[in-house]
């Protein structure tokens, strides 16, 4: 932008969005240099280079809000080149303000000011807003355009400007402008012409017509339709008489005018009449005058005296001319032949409906507050002062309604309704087995996952209520139920999924071993007795603590009890006495003092006993037999003796040296290497304390807590405890094996306790809600008018019930009774009373003309209606009007008479049928007064005395008709009431039930009637079966098998197989293995000490080099080795060998030297010592032994101890903890779902992988820090509850056969985890009963109709009939009797305006007149369809018009078209099409709608085809149109192929040249057939390059220029490689070298030729 537009307003914005305005851009670049030479010419000064620049306002600041701020700017002095110079060089006269007042916002503004939006302009061509005129366009579906409004910021208050600073600090200015589209001009489009009328003359010259009809109307400015008719001159033949020339023509009726005279004449008579009446009072007596008096009144209402029924009967008159065939009035002598037709005739005055005024406002149907729907609504009325008589006009609406709001303070809120619930009920485990498996829901003891319900039912939730149940103080304080469609909430859940905790069983641990005997109390151990004691622990602490478990301690009676005692710890070394090296000695005993508990104590208190006395022991010399130690004790063969049953105990030794023959000790026999001694010699005579279950929780005198009674809130937590009970239960001495024993058999110190305090629940009363309003008692009548009697109904619900105790619930929930009936049942309707007398003109006012008599003639008469209630009281005629069926007639037409009249009796009733079908029946008139012997009277072809007809036919035919209904069960099972929903069992889902077939029954004439007719109650009913679901079926768990590892963590097994497979919808089974059957694989711990190898004895040494002297040398020994069970006494039975450690079993067989006499003998290695960890090679383990001979003179002993490296996974070992991974969750045995453990194994692992004892990682002290337990939870199975099927809706039609009813029920509650799914049926049908369609129908108009005369205006007529359908769409229906429209309103099609009759127009010869209206055309969208743009859709009609002689044509009148709005128009597209004229009547060019519909309007007018007249022969080729030249060419994007001759061939698509781009991997050049010549092949898909078309041709027909430039390059290129060729051939000594340049330079050409598959 140039510098010289610059100022304090900053810069000129232009617009730069599109290429209009380039131009705008462009311009004022231009005249840039012209403004800066300007500015630079103002002064001579030299200052004109320098101007004032100004930055944007500041915020506007201040301390105040309102208009006290002020804003700030930036000033500076530039120079023209951009760069900011000195002040002192620009002007300080023309310096711009840098601050200013302005108005400070704050939020609190928002309030007060707000932007108003103006209404949008009308649309504005893009175009002209350019600054100058573009050159015309074509329109093509709509032209862009844009409109404005005006937007400024207001002060709320009075409406006044404020700056728009203001409002923009809170919201952004809205946009001033938007897109819009206005649409092309749409000319008007007409149909084909109607085939050529017949000739309106017989003779003489007379018009053919032809007529069409307007499809579209003229939009948006286009062109205006065409004629409708066209004409043709046609001359039968010449007239052989005189030609009609003169017509009758019958004029309008005037309008109904009162005679002038009329009613002085009829006060006169009045008075006449009401004199003679006085005068002959005088001689009735009293009840004469009583009598006259009522008929008086009776009359007096015939007469329609009241303000209601003011009619007058007035005349109207018309004209009767005689006109000539042009149009021209000619003498009535010239249509003399014609009879005059009637000219005067009675009429009802019109008068208009008169209404009172307005009353008073009603008050608003919203007397409350609601947030939600604030708005109620208000009515007011108004009556009827005169009703519409004739021709008036109708009433206007009597009620009025408007919208209002409660006024005044103190309004409540309105009532709102919420839903409430009863508390939970127990949880109970059996509806989910049951759901699963019938024979399970019976089972007890069931915990785990549960399901329990409540009810649902809505109160209303006003806030002065209590809150529900929360403070509740009484129990009548509950909410009152209404009805549940109240509540429009979604219904809360009425079941929900529980938890019933499984009791945990005791676990206790084996039993320990017996302790010693001692004191049952070491602090009194006077004359009390001594027991041995075993005992063991819990090890699962079970539900309802401790006193649930088995006894813990078991005792034996014993003799000498002691409380403290030594315990032997071990011997030490043998140690010979004397100080001699060998022979007899000693080995003192390591001990300490221990008490009953095997624990150490102080050493004194076991002073009283002696001290164990050093064991006499021998160490072997060097030429004795050597033995090794004693084994230890072997376990107790028995836990107690008896007479017959002993434990024993043995340990072993063997020989490890042999003696030296003679002068050595001998090795003794082998009875002698074996000793045993009793143990357990306590008697089998075990006693326990047992203790009996507890009793019930009772209360404690002791306790001064109060039993109260308390309602608990529902569905609140379990019950809360009121006050302390007291518990008790028995405990007796039992004898193992034997039973009861007294208590002093037992010790007292391990006796359970028999009582325990406990917690005594709180009563709870039963709680109810109040009864609910009594059910409405709608008035219903029968169809004699009398009400029916009904029953109402109220109910109440349990909230809680009762238990502990509580007060019991009524027995009462429901009451009902009969509800009160009024005498009349409500309604209204007309009551029609007598017709007057007919009525004629008077005859001073018809005595003049033609043929008219005095005393007859036609007439009206007239008659009064009145309201009445259905019991025949009288009632306001507002209350028929509103509520009865419309209003009868009350004039009608009648004659009187003439004498020259032909008068007949009314008809007789018709005589009765002897036979249905068959029969006929008559009915009779006669001929009364003079008419008998009138000849023209005797005449029964005008005038028949009997009809005859065929009796009715009462012949039916029943046929179904429709589908089958779904397969519906019988009704039963729960039913929801209306005032609380319930869940319980399960519905009947399957079984036997029957679907249904709609019957029709039809008359003979194949009208439907109704199904009663042939004796069917309205369906075909057929037996059907829903089968029943039936669940995947599984076994129970098998045993868990045995855990996979007798060391650490391993897994057991356990699994179901498939009992019954699912069908019908039934739950699926989970994944099964091929043998059907589903695993739970869980970790499982094994105790790595549970199996331990135990071996015996080494045997006797097996010497295999025997030296019979010495008896020495090498030998073997072996052993028996055995897997044992390892319990806390040892090793108590064999066991497979598999379940013991291979790698720890002992050796059975060991190869050794049996050491010869005087050698050392050393007793066998002790156990290595530990490596220390880690294990590194520096390291070392050893074994140390010591010698129990010692060698003769002269030898030595070998090593006493053994080293060897620690070698990591050979003899020393790194460990670590290993976790498993979770198992699935574990239920309880007897829960099916719900909360559960999940578990996981802690290992202890070698480094070589082995899973070994945990003991090895506790003695590292390693770091545990893994959960083992974490809880989890099992999904219940819930199957899915359906509620319980709705009502039968209505039927959807209220007649026809294709009524159908419907229910529905839905999700009560979804099913979850494996539960049976939902069904997927939600909804069923069944057909309703089929019955007639009746309906009021019009009949077609009759021929206009002009009384004796051959034209003018007269009246049409049409009958309103009763018509039976069957419903369908397309039925038109048969006409039946009256009779059974009778409870329909007269009303067609909606309308209830009834019109059978309509003033006509029958033309005259000659006369030109416009047709009727033609039917509605179809429903056309108005629309772009390439652009996908609808401008709404229209419908029209027109009247055309017919001419009967051409001298005429110049009065015809206007021809006439009317359309209107319509709903889902099609949209159309028009295109032009042409073809030869050969023995065709259609042009060579027309138009033809997109449905094949041909058209006049609507195509494009841009270069429509030509006609064969301007090209010849005629443009026939594809894609070709007839040019301006008058020559044939083709469309844009294809090419003229000619023929030899100059003609046109054909069109062929312009080929496309494809340059591939970097991403295109094809080099190759390719042809293409051109898609759409106007869009770039790079919106094709798959296509990747830019495609240019080679058009050589321009659209002046002329060359173009790049096509001189290919030919000047394809020259220069020719002479490049003729030049080259020449080199070549003057070097012959390279002809190989010269071809292969020859073979580079061959270049790449493309050449067309026309042919299309190029």
């Amino acid at each position: 932008m140039g510098r010289g537009w610059r100022g304090a307003a900053g810069t000129l914005p232009i617009r730069t969005g599109g290429s209009r305005y380039l131009s705008v851009t462009l311009l004022l670049l231009l005249l840039l240099p012209c403004g800066c030479r300007e500015a630079s010419a103002q002064t001579d000064d030299g200052k004109s280079v320098y101007f004032w620049e100004t930055g944007p306002w500041g915020r506007c600041m201040g301390s105040d809000c309102g208009p006290g701020g002020s804003q700030s700017r930036a000033v500076w002095c530039a120079h023209v080149d951009g760069w900011t110079t000195l002040h002192t060089n620009c002007d300080q006269a023309q310096r711009p303000s840098n601050q200013r007042n302005c108005f400070r916002v704050c939020d609190w503004h928002k309030d007060l000011y707000d932007w108003e939006l103006g209404a949008w302009n009308a649309c504005v061509p893009v175009s002209a807003r350019t600054l100058w005129t573009s050159r015309p366009f074509a329109c093509s579906g709509g032209e862009e355009g844009i409109q404005t409004r005006e937007v400024r910021c207001m002060l709320k208050a009075d409406a006044s400007p404020a700056e728009d600073a203001i409002c923009e600090y809170f919201e952004l200015k809205p946009r001033l402008e938007q897109d819009c589209l206005i649409p092309c001009p749409r000319d008007c489009v007409l149909s084909e012409y109607s085939p050529w009328t017949s000739c309106s003359k017989t003779c003489g010259t007379g018009l053919r017509n032809r007529v069409r009809s307007v499809l579209v109307p003229p939009l948006f400015g286009g062109a205006a339709c065409l004629n409708l008719t066209e004409f043709q001159s046609c001359k039968t033949g010449p007239c052989t008489g005189p030609e009609g020339m003169y017509s009758l023509r019958v004029g309008p009726w005037s309008p109904c005018a009162l005679p002038q005279t009329r009613t002085a004449r009829q006060v006169k008579r009045r008075k006449g009449k009401g004199q003679g009446l006085r005068e002959r009072a005088g001689v009735k007596d009293p009840e004469t005058r009583e009598l006259i008096q009522k008929k008086r009144t009776r009359n007096r209402l015939n007469r329609q005296e009241s303000p209601f029924w003011d009619i007058q009967v007035g005349y109207q008159t018309r004209e009767v001319t005689c006109i000539h065939r042009n149009g021209s009035a000619a003498g009535r002598n010239l249509c003399a032949p014609w009879d005059p037709p009637l000219t005067m005739r009675p009429c009802v005055l019109p008068k208009d409906c008169q209404l009172t005024d307005w009353a008073e406002w009603g008050p608003c149907s919203k007397t409350c507050l609601d947030p939600a729907s604030p708005v109620g609504a208000r009515t007011r009325s108004r009556q009827v002062v005169q009703f519409p008589v004739g021709e008036g006009a109708e009433c206007a609406a009597l009620e009025d309604f408007e919208a209002c709001e409660p006024q005044g303070e103190g309004v409540p809120p309105c009532s709102s309704y919420t839903w409430r619930s009863t508390e939970w009920s127990d949880c109970r485990v059996d509806p989910l087995l049951g759901q699963q498996d019938r024979r399970r829901g019976n089972l007890t003891g069931l915990c785990g996952g549960g399901l329990q319900t409540r009810e649902v039912y809505c109160v209303q939730a006003n806030a002065e209520l209590l809150k529900y149940l929360d403070d509740l103080r009484e129990k009548d304080q509950a909410s009152r139920p209404v009805e549940n469609k109240m509540c429009k909430g979604p219904i809360p859940n009425r079941s929900q999924l529980c938890q019933i905790p499984c009791p945990i069983d005791c676990e206790v641990s084996p039993w320990g071993a017996w302790g010693p005997c001692t004191f049952e109390n070491c602090e009194d151990q006077a004359g009390k007795k001594g027991f041995k004691l075993r005992k063991r622990r819990i090890t699962n602490e079970p539900t309802g603590g401790p006193g649930n478990c088995p006894h813990l301690v078991e005792a034996v009676p014993c003799d000498e009890p002691r409380c403290y005692d030594w315990r032997l710890v071990g011997l030490d070394r043998c140690v010979p006495g004397d100080g001699t090296p060998c022979g007899a000695g000693a080995q003192l005993a390591l001990f300490r003092c221990v008490n009953g508990n095997e624990e150490e104590v102080d050493r004194n208190l076991c002073t009283s006993s002696p001290a164990p006395e050093p064991v006499p022991c021998e160490v072997p010399c060097s030429r004795d037999c050597v033995l090794s130690d004693w084994t230890s004790w072997s376990t107790c063969s028995q836990t107690c003796s008896s007479k017959t049953i002993e434990g024993k105990q043995t340990r072993t030794r063997s020989i490890l040296a042999y003696n030296a023959g003679e002068g050595g000790a001998v090795c003794p026999n082998s009875s002698s290497l074996l000793e045993v001694r009793n143990c357990n010699e306590h008697a089998c005579t075990v006693y326990h304390w047992q203790t009996g279950p507890w009793g019930p929780c009772t209360e404690d005198p002791s306790a001064s807590t109060l039993n109260t009674s308390a309602g608990v809130r529902a569905g609140g937590g379990g019950p809360g405890s009121c006050y302390v009970g007291m518990q008790t239960r028995k405990v007796i001495c039992v004898r193992v094996n034997v039973g009861q024993v007294p208590p002093k058999k037992c010790p007292d110190g391990p006796r359970p306790s028999t009582v325990r305090p406990c917690e005594l629940p709180c009563k709870k009363d039963c709680i109810m809600t109040p009864f609910s309003d009594w059910t409405a008692c709608p008035v219903t009548c029968d169809a004699a008018g009398n009400a029916v009697k009904i029953k109402q109904s109220r109910k109440r619900l349990i909230i809680q019930q009762p238990s502990n105790g509580g007060q019991e619930c009524p027995e009462v929930l429901e009451e009902e009774t009969d509800c009160e009936v009024p005498k009349v049942c409500p309604g209204f309707r007309w009551k029609t009373h007598k017709w007057r007398k007919c009525q004629l003109v008077p005859w001073f006012l018809r005595q003049d003309r033609p043929g008219a008599q005095e005393t007859c003639g036609p007439g009206l008469q007239t008659r009064a209606v009145s309201c009445r209630q259905l019991d025949g009281t009288q009632a306001d005629i507002g209350e028929c009007l509103n509520f009865a069926t419309a209003m009868p007639a009350i004039t009608q037409r009648c004659q009187l008479p003439c004498q020259d009249d032909c008068q007949l009796t009314n008809w007789s009733k018709f005589s009765s049928c002897t036979a249905d079908c068959v029969g006929v029946r008559t009915r009779k008139r006669a001929l009364i007064g003079r008419s008998k012997k009138k000849d023209k009277c005797k005449n029964t072809q005008m005038y028949p005395l009997s009809e005859t007809q065929y009796c009715p036919c009462d012949k039916y035919n029943a046929q179904p008709v429709g589908n089958w209904s779904d397969c519906i069960l019988p009704e039963g099972g729960r039913v929801e009431s209306t005032l609380g929903m319930k869940v319980q069992g399960d519905i009947k889902e399957c079984g036997q039930g029957y679907r249904y077939q709609a019957m029709v029954c039809y008359d003979q004439d194949s009208r439907l009637v109704e199904t009663s007719r042939c004796n069917s109650h309205g369906y075909i009913e057929e037996a059907c079966i829903i089968p029943c679901p039936s669940d995947c079926k599984l076994s129970e768990w098998s045993n868990w098998s045995r855990c996979s590892k007798s060391c650490g963590s391993g897994v057991k097994v356990r699994s179901k197989w498939l009992r019954e497979k699912p069908y019908n919808g039934g739950r699926p089974c989970p994944k099964l293995d091929h043998i059907n059957q589903v695993y739970e694989v869980v970790p499982c711990q094994s105790d790595c000490n549970q199996y331990v190898w135990v071996a015996e004895p080494w045997s006797v040494w097996k010497v295999s080099n025997v030296d019979l002297k010495e008896n020495c040398g090498e030998g073997v020994q072996t052993r028996k080795v055995r897997c044992m069970l390892n319990t806390i006494d040892g090793p108590s039975e064999s066991v497979e060998d598999y379940l013991c450690d291979p790698e720890l079993m002992p050796l059975g067989a060991r190869e050794s030297r049996l050491p010869c006499p005087e050698d050392c003998v050393l007793n066998d290695w002790g156990p290595w010592s530990r490596c220390d960890v880690p294990c590194i090679r520096t390291n070392s383990r050893e074994r140390t032994a010591y010698a129990l001979r010692p060698p003769s003179v002269g030898r030595q002993c070998p090593d006493t101890s053994d080293k060897e490296p620690c070698s990591l996974n050979l003899n020393c070992f790194n460990y670590f903890y290993n976790i498993t991974d979770w198992s699935t969750c574990q239920l309880s045995p007897n829960a099916v779902c719900g909360s559960g453990i999940k578990t996981r194994m802690l290992d202890c692992v070698r480094s070589d992988g082995k899973s070994v004892d945990l003991k090895f990682c506790y003695e590292l002290n390693l770091e545990k820090k893994w959960q083992m337990n974490i809880s989890c939870v099992v999904e219940c199975p819930v199957n899915c509850q359906m509620s319980e099927w709705s009502p039968w809706s209505d039927c959807s039609q209220t007649c026809g056969l294709d009524g159908k009813m419907w229910r529905r029920r839905s999700v009560v509650r979804a099913f979850q985890g494996d539960g049976r799914p939902c069904p997927s049926q939600t909804e069923q049908w069944k057909p309703c009963p089929v019955r007639p369609c009746y309906r009021w129908q019009y009949g077609e108009w009759s021929e206009c109709r002009v009384e004796s005369v051959v034209c003018g205006d007269g009246e049409r007529y049409r009958n309103l009939s009763c018509f039976v359908s069957d419903g369908s769409g397309d039925a038109v229906g048969s006409s039946v009797d009256e009779e059974l429209c009778g409870g329909l309103e007269p009303a067609v099609d909606g309308d209830k305006r009834i019109s059978l009759k309509e003033a006509c127009t029958l033309p005259c010869p000659g006369e030109c007149y416009l047709m009727e209206w033609s039917d509605w055309s179809s429903c056309v969208s108005i629309c772009v369809k390439a652009a996908g743009v609808d401008f709404g859709s229209v419908r029209v009609r027109s009247r055309a018009v017919l001419a009967q002689e051409p001298e005429n044509l110049q009065l015809c009148p206007d021809q006439e078209w009317e359309s209107q709005p319509c709903e889902e128009g099609e949209c159309y597209e028009y295109k032009w099409l042409s073809g030869g004229r050969l023995n065709s009547t259609r042009p060579a060019v027309w138009c033809q709608r997109s449905d094949g519909l041909n058209v006049t309007g609507g195509c494009p007018p841009l270069s429509p085809p030509e006609s064969n007249d301007s090209c010849d022969p005629p443009c026939l080729k594809t894609k070709s149109f007839c040019s301006e030249a008058a020559t044939c060419a083709c469309e844009e994007g294809f090419t003229e192929v000619l023929s030899a001759s100059g003609q046109l061939d054909q069109c062929a698509p312009i080929p496309v040249l494809e340059i591939p781009t970097a991403g295109d991997k094809k080099g190759d050049v390719k042809t293409s057939r051109a898609i759409n010549p106007t869009l770039p092949s790079t919106a094709q898909p798959g296509r990747s390059g830019r495609t240019w078309y080679l058009q050589p041709y321009g659209p002046d027909g002329k060359l173009k220029m790049w096509v001189y430039g290919v030919a000047a390059g394809a020259f220069v290129l020719l002479i490049f490689i003729v030049s080259m060729i020449y080199l070549a051939c003057k070097k012959p000594k390279r002809p190989q070298r010269q071809r292969q340049q020859n073979n580079r330079l061959k270049p790449l050409t493309l050449a067309y030729d026309g042919d299309t598959d190029m």
